[in-house]
């Protein structure tokens, strides 16, 4: 290595050892003027300031031994070593205590001697004087570095924080104290009342939400910057609104949820998201969530490069899993999964598996020669209209596909199923596909010793095909965007809600059922199409398409005799789903007429256990 390169941390080093050693330096003879000080105007008031020169000597003699004794008490207490933050409470804990030991034993030392140099009094009055002093001279450092630690108002974008509780101020702190940053705050909004006259170094709280527009022009402003933990979407709109007709851009701190790993930082700055906005309360934050049943074993998720597939990915891994195996038909998919968890994508590892749900002698080899304890089931088809018109690849992926793999899980302790709220009252190819495997997982929960059960989602927020990623795209390319009714809603949740619901089931689902978060009131797209138009920085119309075949104009959850029941938490009900055999699926023929696959998929979908399956005209249905 050329020797070049070496000696910059060399030089670095030395340096920040030479700024300590001159800022002890600085600090001993400040805190030994302070004591001189202190007592030479200790006794002078004591005299009423009726004193001689030479009568000052004394006490000056008095205050350079009080000086040494603090010196050698600070030594033993690591005052001057940097053992607490420069003006932190701490160090004032630590100076306050030291000059208090050292006036202690002076004062002790007069007391004993025949004829005092200097009144009794000296001591605690002179004491006094110079913990101010010390503490007076430590602030003015503290002050100065804080000041210099401040964004160049040249390079940085000026900003206003709305928001001041502890996020805020952490944020605002984090700003104050990063030379680099790209935002210099000069200004800060409360609706608090008690928080109107704050001041956190310099930066003063300017008014409220009324006051956005005045604080914008007065401070000059670029950016808003919200900073209000877990706000409801009322607030944030509300805001941004005043933001925009003020001329300023507005972003948003993550709620305090998204940030629990480490502490608030200048980076976690954003733009505002759509599900900021929505107004639906976000409730994965009231789940209690342990992934200890996770650590140490070998689990297995199929779908690994999709949405939820991926996500699930990222959180087990927090979990220190023995092995995680990810399996996908998709080698793209793969790749960039391996690229986000590892930093690299050499796909040379065995923890990546290229596998079709359709081989079923693949699938089986795969997870008897892996022997995975948990399975997380993510792989399916999951398109509604397009399924609607070739319900036969339903059968051959959602369905089969799940057979396939359930048939393979003798030895595992815990199976997932990944549904959706479509299995609800279905009527839909994807409805009745997604019904169909929650009934072949109740079934295999009998036959196998291991816990076998069914997680139902709402539409996922930023999924691959979901509507926020199709209204994205419409807008970026200058297109209506599509609603199909203006009543239409839908149950919407977040990436990190459907995954934080697929571990906690993992955790107290029981066998056979099927877990549904409450989701709160559904989202009406249209809402949800207007939010994102106005995002837009051009006008963008919205059209209404109809609703298309097999598509429900309000989503359930639960569906007809389902008995909704929450034994764990109030936010997780557990609904039993009856066990379908496998025997019955077998006889689906998915290459047949379409409308005839989604009748026969209908029949079978309803059929309870041990009746005789039917067709589409009623006659049975022929075994294989």
């Amino acid at each position: 290595m050329p020797r070049g390169i070496q000696i910059t941390p060399s030089t670095d080093q030395q340096s920040r050892r030479t700024r300590a050693r001159q800022r002890t330096a600085g600090f001993l003879s400040t805190d030994t003027v302070a004591w001189i000080g202190g007592f030479v105007a200790a006794a002078w008031s004591r005299y009423e300031f009726d004193v001689s020169t030479g009568q000052l000597a004394r006490p000056a003699a008095c205050g350079a031994v009080a000086a040494a004794v603090h010196i050698a008490v600070a030594a033993l207490r690591r005052i001057y070593s940097g053992r607490h933050p420069l003006g932190s409470l701490q160090e004032v804990q630590g100076v306050a205590g030291t000059t208090a030991i050292t006036a202690t034993v002076i004062l002790v030392g007069l007391l004993l001697v025949g004829e005092r140099p200097v009144p009794a009094s000296t001591p605690l009055v002179g004491g006094a004087l110079a913990l101010l002093l010390m503490l007076t001279a430590r602030f003015a450092y503290r002050q100065r570095r804080d000041l210099a630690m401040r964004p160049d108002a040249r390079s940085s974008s000026p900003v206003l924080l709305f928001g001041m509780g502890d996020a805020g101020q952490g944020l605002l702190r984090a700003m104050l104290g990063d030379p680099r940053g790209r935002y210099l705050p000069v200004g800060a909004l409360d609706d608090a009342p008690e928080k109107r006259d704050l001041r956190i170094g310099e930066v003063r709280v300017l008014g409220g939400r009324r006051d956005i527009g005045t604080a914008v022009r007065r401070t000059g402003a670029t950016t808003v910057i919200f900073s209000v933990a877990n706000a409801d979407a009322a607030l944030i709109r509300e805001v941004r609104e005043a933001t925009r007709e003020a001329g300023a851009a507005f972003k948003v701190l993550p709620p305090v949820r998204d940030l629990v790993d480490h502490r608030i930082t200048v980076t976690d700055v954003r733009d505002v998201q759509i599900s900021d906005l929505l107004g639906r309360r976000q409730v994965v934050g009231d789940l209690p969530l342990s992934t200890n049943s996770l650590t140490g074993r070998r689990i297995l998720v199929t779908g690994a490069g999709g949405s939820i597939g991926s996500e699930l990915c990222r959180q087990v891994m927090k979990a220190d899993p023995g092995e995680l195996m990810m399996l996908d038909r998709d080698e793209s998919a793969l790749h960039g999964l391996q690229m986000s968890l590892a930093g690299r994508a050499l796909l040379d590892g065995p923890e990546l598996i290229l596998a079709d749900l359709r081989d079923d002698e693949g699938i089986r080899r795969i997870i008897q020669e892996r022997r995975p304890e948990v399975i997380f089931h993510a792989a399916a088809l999951k398109h509604l209209t397009l399924l609607q018109r070739h319900p036969g690849e339903a059968v051959k992926t959602n369905v089969w596909g799940t057979m396939s793999v359930l048939d393979a899980c003798q030895d595992v302790a815990k199976f997932v199923n990944i549904s959706t709220d479509k299995a609800a009252n279905p009527i839909s190819a994807l409805g009745y596909s997604k019904r169909i495997t929650e009934r072949l997982t109740a079934h295999a929960a009998t036959r196998f010793p291991g816990a076998f059960l069914s997680v139902r989602f709402g539409n996922v927020l930023s999924s691959r095909g979901s509507v926020v990623t199709a209204f994205q795209r419409q807008i970026e390319a200058g297109r209506p965007l599509t609603v199909t009714d203006p009543d239409v809603t839908r149950y919407l949740m977040t990436l990190q809600e459907a995954v934080h619901l697929v571990l906690q089931a993992a955790g107290i689902g029981r066998d056979g059922e099927a877990l549904v978060l409450d989701m709160g009131a559904p989202v009406r797209i249209a809402d949800l199409a207007r939010q994102m138009a106005e995002q837009a920085h051009s006008t963008v119309p919205i059209v209404y398409t109809g609703l298309r075949p097999g598509e429900k104009l309000h989503e359930d959850l639960l569906g007809t005799g389902e008995v909704d029941t929450r034994p764990f938490h109030p936010l997780v009900s557990h609904v039993a789903v009856p066990a379908l055999d496998p025997m019955e699926v077998g006889e689906l023929d998915p290459y047949g007429d379409p409308e005839k696959v989604i009748e026969q998929l209908a029949v079978l979908c309803a059929q309870p256990l041990g009746a005789t399956v039917t067709g589409p005209l009623g006659v049975p249905l022929a075994r294989r």
